[in-house]
């Protein structure tokens, strides 16, 4: 005897109530039950298992993640759904006796498969995500995975919403097929009505594929500084430095020149200094190469051979003395190094009996 004819002869009785036994009452509250524990075993074990498994970062920790709750209740109403099927179609009540109502088991059949669907889309939405912990990984060039991982966001929400709103059309019968052959007539005008929602999209996959920023970089776009804090499919958010957001749409960024500061190798500072035009020009030229000796004795001092200290403008009333140093390319750095370079100036300038230029001053 199988286990279908088992459970028949378990389920079968005398009505209880609306051609339910009451065994048949407390069969359907074991489903219920197991769609339950199925539900928070896939959002408490199985997802966390299978985000260890196979994401690339060890960001992820199987202990402390949970689904998202859309995805429990998913796979609860899917175990629901198909046992109801599998009941209706194997579990036949004994002759004479009852087990359940089938119109009311196959309307509650019904009720889980469309919320089944429904909660597939909300959850599909909500696992976009996680899509960083298949792109962002530990290692060389985050900042470009982060970038990747920004628009791969965008991209999957816009088709779940797409898809979406063809499986609920066609779960509640909608004919979609006149409004996709209207589209062949009307793609002309969408095209033309839609070209820079099209340029956008085109414009967040050219910043991807040819990386001219990544997010975190501080750029100077279209006369916009700032950091940019997020690529999306549309437009790029940039924060500039009041704090302020600033939303540039893509086709804008790639059809405009970008200044990346982050991608510096190094920084360059140039002072200049301003001499009296009587100064004596043995004491200008100790000026430059004991300046130009001391800053280059620095460590914070790179490309040596392309660091210089030489005159030059020599009009009156004053005569111009200009620098071109290198450091590392940190703000702090630079900072730092600018200042002790404008106190060696001053100090070499007062060794060499010079006069720095005040143009208030006037020859009598």
């Amino acid at each position: 005897m199988g286990i279908a004819s088992e459970i028949s002869e378990l389920v079968s009785g005398e009505s209880l109530t609306n051609d339910f036994s009451l065994e048949g009452i407390l069969f359907l509250g074991g489903l219920i039950s197991l769609s339950v524990i199925s539900g928070l075993c896939a959002r408490s074990l199985v997802f966390p298992a299978l985000m260890d498994i196979f994401s690339k970062t060890e960001r992820i920790d199987g202990r402390s993640l949970f689904a998202p709750r859309s995805l429990g209740w998913m796979f609860g109403l899917l175990v629901m759904w198909q046992s109801i099927n599998w009941s209706l179609a194997e579990i036949e009540p004994l002759p004479d006796q009852f087990a359940w109502n089938i119109g009311w088991m196959e309307n509650i059949g019904l009720a889980c498969r469309a919320g089944f669907v429904f909660l597939m889309l909300i959850a599909a939405y909500r696992l976009v995500d996680f899509l960083d912990a298949f792109i962002v990984v530990e290692g060389d060039d985050m900042a470009a995975r982060r970038s990747l991982a920004s628009v791969a966001e965008s991209i999957g929400r816009m088709a779940v919403l797409v898809i979406g709103i063809f499986v609920i059309a066609g779960l509640f019968g909608v004919n979609l097929n006149g409004l996709i052959a209207g589209l062949g007539i009307t793609g002309l005008a969408l095209a033309l009505a839609a070209r820079d929602s099209v340029a956008n999209v085109f414009g967040a996959i050219s910043i991807i594929i040819d990386q001219p920023f990544n997010v975190g970089d501080w750029i100077i776009v279209d006369g916009v500084e700032g950091e940019v804090v997020n690529i999306g499919l549309r437009t790029t958010m940039i924060r500039s430095g009041n704090d302020t957001i600033i939303t540039m749409p893509n086709s804008n960024i790639t059809n405009s020149p970008v200044e990346n500061f982050t991608m510096r190798r190094f920084r360059r500072i140039r002072p200049s200094f301003q001499f009296e035009e009587d100064s004596d020009q043995g004491s200008l030229k100790k000026f430059c190469e004991s300046l130009c000796e001391q800053v280059l004795a620095d460590p914070r001092a790179t490309k040596i051979e392309d660091s210089w200290v030489k005159i030059t403008d020599s009009l009156p009333p004053k005569i111009t003395v200009s620098c071109n140093f290198y450091c590392q390319s940190s703000a702090t750095i630079q900072r730092e190094f600018t200042e002790d370079i404008l106190l060696m100036a001053r100090a070499r300038g007062i060794e060499c009996d010079l006069s720095f230029h005040e143009p208030r001053r006037r020859p009598q």
